[in-house]
């Protein structure tokens, strides 16, 4: 069995869905993949179910009745692994704004290089962000500058969302108490990390913005990692 589970949530993905699950086992390391979708109207859920015989034992997956939110998808997600006893679990978007070859990479850092959580980084290397308009760029490098100024992690990309956790990591973090649910979450999830102890490695990756299928990004989801911070922050102190 590999050792490795990709987890990927889904919400409208009918256009990248079966072509991102096709890359990722067509790599040369083998990963299983399990798909959180939160009731897609657009039937991506069919789509993976019509999948499953063709990759049987490899592909999973978990269907919820709404748009319950990333941060709950990927603790649904990474619940579901620790019980099936994967030793590494990565996150990944569904949208090719992640390459799936760069999962290998992930592997490498907590398998061999000693890495706790790899973090594909688009800051630790100049700003690697391809297809996205400035106003975007600004915002996402700026608030990585901003959340490194309250939290004092020594991480460039902040709010990245392609990871890979050892399993440690998840076993050692209370999940029930994560509370967030868009970039707060991803910080959140570092955070808590970072001050367990464990070894946070930023790699490097280049962030390609989406060709099909329309972005989830919300002012909600902004003011949520603005403030969002602030609390977490404060809240460390009597942790």
């Amino acid at each position: 069995m590999p050792d490795g589970l990709v987890i990927i949530p889904t919400y409208n993905e009918k256009e990248n869905i079966e072509k991102i699950i096709e890359k990722v086992f067509s790599l040369e390391k083998s990963f299983h993949i399990l798909i959180i979708d939160d009731g897609s109207p657009d039937g991506t859920a069919g789509i993976v179910k019509r999948l499953l015989t063709k990759f049987p034992e490899r592909l999973f997956i978990e269907e919820r009745s709404g748009k319950l939110g990333l941060g709950t998808a990927y603790i649904h997600g990474f619940k579901w692994a620790l019980k099936r006893g994967y030793e590494y679990i990565f996150e990944m978007d569904a949208d090719f704004s992640h390459n799936p070859e760069d999962l290998e990479k992930l592997h490498k850092a907590c398998a061999e290089d000693g890495a706790d959580l790899a973090i594909g980084s688009r800051y630790i290397k100049g700003v690697n962000v391809v297809n996205w308009p400035m106003g975007r760029v600004l915002l996402s490098y700026c608030a990585s500058i901003y959340v490194r100024f309250i939290t004092r992690m020594n991480i460039q990309d902040t709010t990245a969302g392609f990871k890979c956790y050892r399993r440690k990591v998840l076993e050692t973090i209370d999940l029930n108490k994560i509370r967030f649910m868009g970039y707060a979450f991803q910080i959140e999830m570092k955070f808590t990390s970072w001050n367990l102890g464990f070894n946070l490695v930023e790699v490097p990756i280049i962030f390609t913005d989406r060709k099909e299928g329309v972005s989830k990004m919300s002012s909600n989801i902004i003011k949520e990692a603005l403030f969002g911070v602030l609390q977490m922050k404060w809240k460390s102190f009597f942790n």
